[in-house]
């Protein structure tokens, strides 16, 4: 199983505490989206930040391109361990890569 807890968190966390705090849905439109069901499932580890709107997420929301990263490689640290030590089969492994949005 994926793991999206460190960004949900850190992409939640700046987002409540950011001096303008913005609500889901307005950090959706910044981000480009047309409401704020993206940032919700972003929030609740349901899914990914897409690659292409990473540096998008650091401007608006003033993380440190150092979090963002460590956030993202704690998750895949995480998510390597569930497939390494998951007694499925590979078909999970490759169906969830082909599902998984962002990274």
């Amino acid at each position: 199983m994926r793991c999206f807890e460190n960004i949900a968190k850190l992409i939640k966390d700046k987002r409540l505490g950011h001096p303008k705090g913005y609500s889901q849905s307005e950090l959706s439109n910044l981000l480009g989206y047309k409401n704020g069901q993206f940032i919700s499932n972003v929030e609740r580890a349901l899914c990914n930040v897409p690659l292409k709107m990473l540096r998008r997420v650091t401007e608006v929301l003033d993380i440190p391109a150092t979090d963002l990263k460590k956030a993202i490689l704690d998750d895949n640290e995480k998510t390597l361990d569930n497939y390494l030590n998951s007694k499925s089969s590979g078909e999970d492994l490759k169906e969830d890569m082909y599902d998984a949005e962002g990274l």
